[in-house]
């Protein structure tokens, strides 16, 4: 299987760095079982978010070679017209929800930055923040619903090649679920974040006040690269 099959004849859009990079994940056996469950899905008439030409928009937006931050989250929103491939970020005109608001809650905190009327990342994707969930596609109205199909797998290597690039990246890991799953990350190299999730139910529990902003943007700076620009644009364009 390849990865333009995997969007089930939509226009997958995805970077040529990780192309070649995932170029073995996306011809073994688990990607074809992956792609012949979700077709499936569909022909029983189930709707599945994100929409397939936007299941790697993470990897699309953020090039391999320019992966600078990795922020780990778990399934995409199951709600509709909100995901669309980045975790934690909905489209535009779309009510940001409860875990973002505390992420800009943090984000004023820590840098001062006033929130946005919407929830949309984009902005932060394309300087080098790679907002990655774990399972990338999900059923409309069900939570967690294609988990262990094997996305897990899929984006399992996609956090061994950041963790292999030769350069030092910012892990940024809100939760036990993310912590675990790149608990294999090597510390030495790089910068691992580590503090509760955002969520309404742990944000009060270690996440606000954890000041992962600015301590991102210190540890780049540190290494010769540029900071991360915060700031989320006004008025955003999908």
């Amino acid at each position: 299987m390849t990865e333009a099959t995997m969007a089930d004849q939509q226009a997958v859009k995805l970077d040529d760095s990780w192309k070649a990079v995932l170029a073995p994940e996306f011809e073994s056996p688990y990607m074809a079982g992956l792609k012949a469950f979700l077709q499936e899905e569909k022909a029983a008439g189930k709707v599945i978010f994100p929409k397939g030409s936007e299941y790697f928009r993470a990897l699309d937006l953020t090039p391999f070679d320019k992966v600078r931050v990795v922020i780990l989250g778990q399934d995409p929103y199951h709600g509709e017209g909100q995901a669309h491939g980045l975790c934690f970020s909905v489209r535009p005109g779309v009510r940001p929800p409860p875990s973002l608001v505390n992420i800009y809650k943090e984000l004023k905190t820590d840098l001062g930055i006033d929130p946005p009327r919407h929830g949309f990342l984009e902005h932060w994707a394309r300087q080098g923040v790679l907002l990655l969930n774990s399972v990338l596609t999900v059923e409309r109205g069900l939570a967690a619903s294609h988990q262990g199909r094997g996305w897990e797998k899929f984006t399992d290597a996609v956090i061994r090649a950041v963790n292999n690039l030769p350069y030092p990246v910012v892990f940024i890991l809100w939760g036990s679920y993310a912590q675990k799953k790149a608990a294999f990350v090597d510390r030495e190299r790089h910068l691992v974040l580590k503090s509760a999730h955002p969520s309404p139910l742990s944000a009060h529990s270690g996440f606000l006040g954890s000041r992962p902003f600015s301590k991102t943007n210190d540890f780049l700076v540190s290494k010769g690269f540029a900071p991360i620009d915060w700031s989320l644009p006004a008025n955003p364009v999908a």
